[in-house]
Formats: structure tokens, sequence, C-alpha cells
């Protein structure tokens, strides 16, 4: 954590509800997965929302992780060291974003360097790597090591192609979604405006 004084009023209450949303249980699921994606580069972390963020907190493991996505010396990051200065963490960690976002995820999805390096928002930093680990799934391109059913699979574009009379015969049809008239008639209707008779 960055040497910052504790929070107060409604900046306490905004940082309890992101803290909230933290979830241990998938956590764990996170270390299985980089554990396993990783092999014995990556050594496992104590449980706790502090122990997960010190473990990736200087970058090497995250990086590790997106090279670990791509085939054999084809890593987006080129370097990896560990180092104990802060902005060659933070530089580590902007790598592996650059890196995430390169590989499919949404910028909306991604966390920033400060939620993970301060350990303001760990909530965020596990949303990108679930949306990662579901990603790698979805590739299907065999460099996804672990169980698939860990993450959501992303939806992929169904494209169909349709023929000319196809198209036509798609126009003659009136669905019933359009509504039908059968059975309606105006019976027993009053017209607007008139009051009801009560005799």
């Amino acid at each position: 954590m960055a040497n910052r004084g504790p929070a107060y009023g409604l900046s306490r209450e905004v940082q309890q509800r992101i803290d909230r949303q933290y979830d241990p249980e998938l956590e764990q699921i996170l270390i299985q997965w980089i554990l396993a994606q990783c092999g014995s580069e990556a050594k496992q972390p104590a449980p706790g929302r502090e122990n997960f963020q010190e473990w990736l907190k200087d970058g090497t493991v995250l990086c590790r992780l997106i090279n670990s996505l791509y085939p054999k010396g084809q890593g987006p990051v080129a370097k990896i060291q560990s180092s104990s200065m802060a902005f060659k963490q933070m530089e580590q960690i902007s790598q592996f974003l650059r890196a995430a976002e390169h590989y499919g995820i949404a910028p909306t999805d991604i966390f920033q360097t400060v939620d993970l390096w301060e350990g303001k928002n760990m909530a965020c930093v596990q949303r990108t790597l679930m949306n990662l680990g579901g990603l790698a799934v979805t590739r299907e391109d065999g460099l996804f090591v672990g169980d698939p059913n860990w993450f959501p699979k992303k939806s992929r574009e169904n494209r169909r192609d349709f023929s000319e009379d196809k198209l036509k015969e798609g126009q003659n049809v009136i669905g019933l979604q359009m509504g039908t008239n059968r059975g309606a008639s105006q019976a027993g209707m009053t017209g607007y405006g008139m009051p009801r008779q009560i005799l």
C-alpha cells in the first residue's frame, strides 16, 4: 500500500464500498489459473486481498501470465525483471495492461496501474483477470492451461448469409409479433369520454 493516511467521511465510505466488491473465492480461482498457466515460474501467495495484491504488485507475474497466452517466444513483454523500485514495478504493470488490451480486452474492462499498485481497487483487478481468462478460453488456440469452467466463455459472432430468394420469402410472412386481428370486434365498446352508466 502507498504511504497514505486513513480515509475519512465520504472517501472512506466509497473505499469501503469498493472493498466489499472483492471476491475471496474468485481470488482462489485466479490464483489456481495463474499458477497453472505460468507453471513453476510463479509461487503461490498466502490467501487474502493484501497478499494477492503483494503477489501481483511488481508486475512480473502478470507479464509472465500474458506471455504464456502467446506461442513460445512471441510474448508481447520482452523483458521481465523483478525490481523493488516503484516506477519499474508500475512500468511492468503498464506493459501487462497494454498487452492485455492488444490481446482483445476492452479498454473499459482494464484496471488502472494504481488500482493494483496501491491496492485501491482490487475488485477491478479481479475483473480484468477474469475477462482475460474468459478470452483465453474462447480463443481455443491450445494455449490456455487450466479448467475452462473457471471462466465464462465470451460470445462469438455467428454470421449468416441468406440468398436473395430466402430474403424475399421472409418479406411475405406476417409473423405473430406484428399482432393479429382475428376475433377482434368493437362489441360492447363505448365512446371514449362518455361516463359509465350505473343503474
